[in-house]
């Protein structure tokens, strides 16, 4: 049963760093070995809607922050167009459905703590231009648009550069995303958002007191804008312990998230981060470290139906399981994407 239903219902990944691993390998190499590599994955779990985010390493900052932010967004191109059978990049609700419709993936570009813009504001219709259609401020610490969850302690909101992001991205009809942001940062965002507000891959801090994860009053928040929260699987934001870092324990999450802010407001950020680093990481060197994140059977894109099925043991309605496995994410990008205020 749960297994018909995966496949019926469209299935919306809001987090994947897989362009990490495909900027690892030569720009000729790029659309072959995501066809060869991620596509089979995705296929396999079911993945209709794939966000990617545009992660920069600390390798590459802070001078080489824009340079590699360009160079994934063109491989993003590079790999939609070498797979154009399979994937398409998508810049509003429209091209999704188009997608779909063709049995294709829909891919939407997103920017992860964003930077290469550093305060430049200027540059995000340019990065507009070129398919973002969705963006974060920061990631663990400080940028010049705001402080990281990581930096909870200074108390600080978004910076004068961060509002002018705020609204200019409202504006472009990119959406903000508050995944990684600090906690004053994240009430800053609520107090000045007039659009709807993502969260591509948080989990609850009701059930574990992370500062990655958001408060109840934070869920509430962005659901009062209208925006989604997507559920991340990461072990280490479940669960105190190793041995509770399971797919009934990723339910949890979903389904408090669900009862404190309406099954319409719940979507999966998975952050497949072991996919990413086996695709990283010369074979000499294996970082038996992701092992502490990791919820087995949840280590990539195949194993997303597990998900469905933990949910319909939990008794939840189908049509509330294709809401929060794909169906919120869908409905929020068909009102948001690429629509100008």
């Amino acid at each position: 049963m749960s297994d018909v239903l995966h496949r019926r219902a469209v299935v919306a990944d809001a987090h994947n760093d897989l362009l990490i691993a495909v900027t690892a390998r030569p720009p000729h190499r790029w659309a072959g070995y995501f066809r060869e590599r991620w596509l089979p994955q995705l296929r396999e779990g079911g993945v209709d809607l794939q966000v990617l985010p545009v992660f920069i390493d600390d390798q590459f900052r802070p001078e080489g922050a824009l340079r590699e932010t360009l160079r994934m967004i063109e491989c993003a191109h590079t790999l939609a167009e070498g797979n154009a059978d399979e994937v398409r990049l998508c810049l509003d609700g429209d091209d999704i459905d188009a997608a779909l419709a063709d049995g294709r993936i829909a891919l939407v570009l997103a920017l992860e703590s964003a930077p290469g813009l550093d305060a430049n504001v200027e540059l995000l219709p340019t990065l507009h231009r070129l398919g973002v259609r969705i963006a974060s401020l920061a990631h663990w610490g400080r940028t010049a648009l705001a402080d990281g969850s990581g930096e909870d302690a200074t108390g600080s909101r978004l910076t004068e550069a961060g509002v002018l992001a705020l609204k200019e991205m409202e504006r472009l009809g990119i959406l903000f995303d508050v995944s990684h942001l600090g906690a004053s940062g994240v009430a800053h965002v609520l107090e000045l958002a007039t659009r709807p507000v993502l969260a591509t891959h948080s989990s609850a801090r009701a059930l574990l007191d992370h500062h990655r994860n958001l408060t109840d009053e934070q869920l509430r928040g962005i659901a009062a804008t209208g925006g989604t929260v997507c559920v991340n699987f990461l072990g280490e934001f479940l669960a105190m312990d190793q041995a509770d870092r399971t797919v009934d324990r990723l339910a949890d999450h979903i389904v408090h998230i669900a009862e404190v802010i309406g099954v319409g407001h719940v979507g999966l950020g998975p952050d497949f981060i072991k996919e990413v680093s086996v695709d990283t990481t010369p074979p000499c060197c294996e970082d038996v470290e992701y092992a502490r994140w990791l919820v087995p059977g949840l280590e990539g894109p195949r194993g997303l139906p597990l998900v469905t099925e933990a949910l319909v043991r939990r008794g939840l309605p189908e049509g509330d399981i294709e809401k929060i496995l794909g169906g919120n994410v869908l409905e929020l990008f068909r009102k948001e994407l690429g629509r100008p205020a």
